[in-house]
């Protein structure tokens, strides 16, 4: 199993919380409740072992800020309906959609853009949705719980109504279906299939043979973090918000992909903010 938290990737967050300038007066009053899912580099779960890009970013900054994140795993689709619950503080890691708008604040710390991904091969390329919509033949799985935006749920509703997509847990398992040939595409940030492709016996190798293709209706946007308008008071909200804006101009997060993934598949779907 690959060992995504390298000293290097230690010592780089080590210095980011060295660089942070003092926050005493802007101290949590509690406890925040940081429920998360599998999610590549960016979230990693090993048994009752929370880490990741992250959570281990968000660590080592709360300690200098005066904040403890909480962190328990539950699949995405029940991390989403926890947050509009109000029953999450923070949603990590986010696209910004207008329904999560609706319950949380939005902290942009990189620019994200969602690819159509299947397994290298012969067949002709697809160009928009509208050419993967009549491709009848194509099995496309997503995750439940994702989301990036009105033009992709419009699109899963499409492919529901011809039978032939497939809602899974988390990326793993969309992983394992591409492996196994039962699924022909995905869509998704590449960094969350080759994360997880490169921490899992099973799918090991995968990221290696991954066709990538941009279609324009799903745009580059931002991915960042939600703050809960919910559960937070305000005064908590200003402090994570403070915390979360310098982490995006550090380019740290930035630093910890280009350590785990491939330039060219950073090049397709991740820039700095």
């Amino acid at each position: 199993m690959t060992d995504f938290y390298s000293s290097a990737w230690r010592r780089t967050v080590a210095m980011l919380a060295l660089a942070l300038p003092s926050l005493a007066a802007a101290q949590c009053s509690r406890d925040i409740q940081v429920p998360v899912s599998a999610i590549g580099a960016s979230v990693v779960i090993n048994g009752a072992t929370i880490s990741g890009i992250y959570p281990d970013l968000l660590r080592s900054m709360g300690a200098k800020l005066g904040c403890n994140f909480i962190f328990t795993p539950v699949p995405r689709a029940r991390l989403e309906a926890m947050f509009e619950a109000g029953k999450a503080d923070l949603l990590i890691p986010a696209s910004s959609t207008p329904r999560r708008d609706q319950h949380g604040l939005f902290i942009p710390l990189m620019g994200n853009r969602p690819l159509l991904i299947s397994l290298q091969g012969t067949r002709a390329p697809i160009n928009t949705m509208q050419e993967l919509i009549e491709r009848r033949e194509l099995r496309v799985a997503l995750v439940r719980g994702y989301d990036y935006g009105v033009s992709y749920q419009a699109l899963a509703k499409e492919l529901s109504s011809q039978g032939r997509l497939f809602y899974e847990v988390d990326a793993l398992s969309v992983a394992r279906l591409m492996q196994s040939g039962f699924i022909d595409a995905t869509i998704m940030s590449p960094t969350i299939l080759a994360g997880v492709a490169q921490n899992d016996a099973r799918v090991y190798g995968l990221a290696d043979r991954l066709r990538l293709e941009a279609l324009p209706e799903l745009p580059w946007g931002m991915s960042g973090v939600y703050l809960s308008r919910k559960s937070l008071t305000a005064e908590d909200q200003a402090a994570l918000r403070e915390l979360l804006e310098k982490a995006g101009r550090s380019g740290t997060l930035m630093e910890g992909f280009q350590r785990h993934h491939r330039q060219e598949l950073l090049s397709l779907s991740i820039r700095p903010r």
